[in-house]
């Protein structure tokens, strides 16, 4: 890689001197560099572009923050073909797979073609009121439909496909993708998905039953979502970044896009290896 596209999240804490590090590198290495002109700000390196030019003509992107970063630039990608290399400034960072004590190898890397790729499937969801197109969105991790102020539960009828489903009388519902298993969606007793399997995960927020269990389906097929009844506000939160209220009858379809976003990993990288780590999985082996 020669041009890389920088984005930040520069309210964390040590966000600045990072991206002192990054420059100072970048550099040294012969790398051209472009930034949002937040970032720039703090960078003082390279071109400072507006957010809708940012990916033009990049070989990659570099994402320090943490997982709402990553989904933050996910999103803004809007399916250009951009790997990006997600740098953890803190926090739990399932989505970022390079600390930051590894900045300056995670560049050498990159200048040196030196590292991997994982494609994550994005969701892609559209809101609907009486056949109009509310909103499309295109989410990383999840979609999640859940009560606002009001203390009621709703009625959510879900479809897979051709075949009817059920209907939910719960607190909410998340249509997750692999990536997003670890999310919201895990805290809601689903399971985690390995990012590379074809498949959306749909878990309901407090069912009303004992029967309700987490459902694994097929990416191929769409999930359509209809507000069956709902006695307050109800909200569309996508990635949790991006909401829209929602009323009774409104329908919300989630079907895999045929753009992903792609990853990228240093050399040794293992997703269990992360899951250990982030879960504090432990056990005896022998």
């Amino acid at each position: 890689m020669k041009k890389l596209a920088v984005i930040a999240n520069c309210g964390k804490p040590r966000a600045k001197d990072v991206l002192r590090r990054l420059a100072l590198k970048a550099r040294e290495l012969g790398l051209r560099v472009v930034a949002d002109r937040t970032t720039a700000r703090l960078l003082k390196y390279g071109a400072a572009v507006s957010e809708a030019r940012v990916f033009d003509g990049v070989d990659g992107v570099v994402a320090l923050g943490g997982d709402g970063t990553m989904l933050r630039v996910a999103r803004a990608l809007d399916g250009k073909d951009r790997p990006v290399m997600g740098v953890n400034l803190g926090g739990l960072g399932f989505l970022t797979s390079v600390a930051e004590a590894d900045l300056d190898r995670g560049l050498e890397c990159l200048a040196k073609n030196d590292f991997t790729v994982s494609e994550r499937a994005i969701a892609e969801v559209h809101a609907e009121r009486r056949g109009k197109r509310l909103g499309a969105y295109r989410a990383l991790n999840d979609a999640v439909i859940s009560r606002g102020r009001s203390m009621r539960v709703v009625t959510l009828d879900v479809s897979v496909g051709r075949d009817k489903g059920t209907s939910y009388v719960c607190d909410g519902l998340i249509v997750s993708t692999p990536t997003g298993s670890t999310g919201h969606s895990l805290s809601a007793g689903g399971p985690i998905i390995s990012p590379d399997t074809s498949a959306f995960v749909v878990s309901l927020i407090c069912p009303h039953t004992l029967s309700s269990r987490p459902l694994v389906v097929p990416d191929r097929s769409e999930i359509l979502v209809t507000v069956a009844s709902c006695a307050g506000d109800l909200l569309l939160s996508i990635d949790g970044q991006v909401d829209r209220p929602l009323m009774q009858g409104d329908r919300v379809r989630v079907r895999r896009s045929a753009k992903g976003v792609r990853f990228v990993h240093l050399p040794g990288y293992s997703y269990f290896a992360v899951l250990r780590q982030k879960l504090h999985w432990s056990g005896r082996s022998g």
